[in-house]
């Protein structure tokens, strides 16, 4: 009787794969970090690249225990919405948002409805440039990692610039007070300069 009751293994819904605990790790060191990346610059950084690197080891996973990912790219859009709201005008963060959802969902919709089981498919691409994005995962890892580096150095030239109060993300200041000094001769002039 003992024999008969031997449970077979459950199967995990897509929710417990691996890449998706890993993806909810990053998702709250994200909320975190996006939460105090005004006031807080070094610890948003540390928090935001250790997410990005999550990112790596997520996509690792996927690949070993041919498991789907359900949170992906939201840090990157994370933080070109905070930098569009620090940095005014933020036209150039919203723009490279939108290319970023833009593209990625037209590479995805593109390559199911042609049948293909991964975007990342490519090989009979006629366009060199997705080819060699992801074709050539050196070059996918530069793309992504400039771009990681690219939003830490906006948000590191934060502590250039003194903030009038040193809010939470919840009030990301619409104006910046910059400080400047300027040295004629002997005299020292302080410049308080408004920006919007």
């Amino acid at each position: 009787m003992a024999d008969k009751m031997v449970r077979k293994p459950q199967k995990l819904t897509v929710y417990h794969y691996i890449p998706n605990i890993i993806g909810y790790i990053r998702v709250l060191m994200n909320c975190v970090a996006f939460a105090i990346c005004v006031s807080n610059e070094r610890l948003f950084s540390l928090l935001y690249f250790v997410s990005f690197e999550g990112d790596g080891i997520d996509g690792w996973c996927t690949r070993k225990f041919n498991q789907d990912m359900v949170t992906d790219r939201i840090s990157t859009a994370c933080l070109l919405v905070v930098l569009s709201q620090v940095y005014r005008p933020g036209l150039t963060s919203l723009l490279l948002l939108a290319l970023d959802i833009a593209s990625h969902w037209l590479q995805m919709y593109s390559t199911f409805l042609s049948g293909k089981v991964s975007h990342k498919d490519v090989k009979d691409s006629t366009n060199w440039l997705l080819r060699a994005y992801y074709g050539n995962r050196m070059f996918m890892a530069f793309c992504c990692v400039a771009c990681c580096m690219l939003g830490l150095r906006r948000i590191a030239e934060l502590r250039n610039v003194k903030v009038q109060s040193r809010p939470s993300l919840l009030k990301i200041p619409r104006c910046r007070v910059r400080e400047t000094r300027t040295v004629i001769g002997a005299q020292q002039k302080f410049v308080k300069l408004e920006i919007c």
